[in-house]
């Protein structure tokens, strides 16, 4: 028998009350907002995988160097990691709706930019600013999901949803970047700009309108402070590699990275109404899940940079059969990640989590022990990319519901931004030191250079399973579920 929840939000007096999902019925407008958030991460997504398997290719035509090249990935890192903490917050304090239709349309403005223009700068400015639009899109998303959905059965059953869509936009780009490339890498640009326009055209339809937050809208310093140092911070991990770790300007850099964020922190304990409040910290589910999720990025991102670089550079793999290798599993998270929410009912999200940091540590160990010089697709490939898509299918998930369980509306944002940040920040400060370990040459055993930047992806992965098997184990008995 269906179960019809006649609940409503109080929502702004323009688009009237927003009914309340339950967990077995939502109405048509539910699905269509749910339908144009997962559309947005599925662009984030596709963009990402689309332009790195395009990057060969746009470097022959525009003459750039591998220096110059890499600043296409670096520039939207930069631009995303940099603001993403305060994008989650500006759109609770002015308003989820009005700032994710605003970056959304910034964002297919820079991709039709980034598939004209010619000139490699360009190129790299209009990646900075996509990472700037995705900085405010992804958080603002994620917390007009979870205010949206209430908390428990609707939204894990919402978030496992949204995660499909994550790893079908990735998955997809891999295998669309292989094709399009073929054809011309602005293919890879210009494709994702009728997506941006189509779901910009859908949320002013569907989204609802909300009211900005009453307070907390005035911390210009705090603004200036946290802005400047993630973007420092940032800017630090990604150039360190190139330009040297002991380096002047990556020494100064950081330094300053971390006063500017000093000051944020003393600006935000004494301001009347903290762009960001400190408190929210103290949650101890909430800092173990950006921890979580410092550990799921971190390790699988840079595995499978490297893994695009040896399977290409060292076997000499195109770029349609590299992508169709790695492919399982994002075919595994878009497969398995609707049945998440389902099991964080069950079990809850922390044993999840737990499972999740398993199945990556396990898959990079096999990859280590079975790879040697030359590893078999069947026997080494395949089974670590079903381990690490199993890992990620239960983490993103369950860690993202830890993140944001218990957290009132008005921080939903906020707890959006920093999970989301971790994720990011965690990204570039792994993948920072496996390039600095692959270009440095060392390791001749195995794969190469390659090795021992998977002992440290492996190291990462372990790292979180101890965290969340100790948080495990310090439970009481029968208090697992959130």
């Amino acid at each position: 028998m269906t179960v019809t929840d006649t609940t409503t939000r109080p929502a702004s007096p323009a688009a009237g009350p927003v009914p309340v999902p339950s967990a077995t019925h939502w109405t048509p407008r539910l699905r269509g907002v749910l339908g144009v958030l997962c559309a947005v991460l599925f662009l984030d997504a596709l963009d990402v995988s689309m332009v790195g398997v395009a990057l060969p290719s746009i470097g022959t035509e525009l003459n750039l160097s591998t220096t110059s090249l890499q600043w296409i990935v670096n520039g939207y890192v930069l631009g995303y990691g940099g603001l993403l903490l305060l994008g989650g917050r500006v759109a609770d304090l002015l308003g989820r709706r009005r700032i994710f239709l605003i970056a959304l349309a910034a964002f297919a403005a820079a991709s039709l930019l980034g598939g004209l223009v010619d000139d490699g700068t360009l190129l790299i400015a209009t990646r900075f600013v996509k990472g700037l639009a995705a900085a405010f899109t992804a958080p603002t998303a994620l917390s007009i999901l979870t205010t949206t959905f209430p908390e428990g059965p609707a939204r894990n059953r919402a978030l496992s949803i949204f995660s499909v869509f994550g790893a079908s936009g990735y998955s997809s780009g891999l295998v669309m970047g292989g094709l399009l490339t073929g054809l011309g890498w602005r293919w890879t640009f210009l494709i994702p700009v009728p997506i941006a326009i189509a779901a910009l055209t859908a949320g002013l339809a569907l989204i609802p309108r909300d009211r900005p937050a009453a307070e907390g809208g005035h911390d210009l310093l705090g603004a200036a402070t946290l802005t400047g140092g993630m973007m420092l911070a940032v800017y630090t991990v990604v150039s360190a590699p190139d330009r040297g770790w002991t380096d002047p300007v990556t020494l100064g850099s950081a330094l300053v990275a971390v006063l500017l964020l000093a000051g944020f922190v003393a600006a935000e304990s004494r301001v009347r109404h903290p762009l960001i409040r400190l408190g929210i910290l103290r949650t101890g589910a909430l800092v173990r899940a950006n921890l979580s999720m410092v550990a799921l990025f971190g390790s699988y991102l840079s595995f499978q940079f490297m893994m695009t670089l040896y399977l290409q550079g060292t076997l000499g793999w195109s770029p349609l059969r590299m992508a169709l290798a790695l492919l399982p599993a994002g075919l595994l998270v878009a497969v398995g990640s609707p049945f998440v929410g389902r099991l964080i009912d069950r079990y809850g999200s922390q044993r999840l989590i737990l499972a999740a940091m398993a199945s990556l540590g396990l898959g990079y160990l096999w990859f280590l022990t079975t790879a040697g010089s030359a590893p078999h697709y069947l026997a080494t490939v395949l089974p670590t990319m079903l381990l690490l898509g199993g890992g990620f299918a239960f983490g993103f998930s369950s860690i993202t519901a830890q993140a944001t369980q218990g957290i009132r509306d008005s921080e939903q944002g906020l707890a959006s931004g920093l999970v989301q940040t971790s994720g990011q920040v965690g990204a570039a400060l792994v993948l920072a030191g496996v390039t600095a370990l692959v270009t440095g040459g060392s390791g001749g055993r195995g794969f190469g250079p390659y090795h021992p930047g998977v002992n440290l992806v492996t190291g990462v992965a372990l790292v979180g399973l101890a965290l969340n098997l100790a948080a495990v184990l310090s439970r009481p008995r029968g208090s697992h579920r959130a």
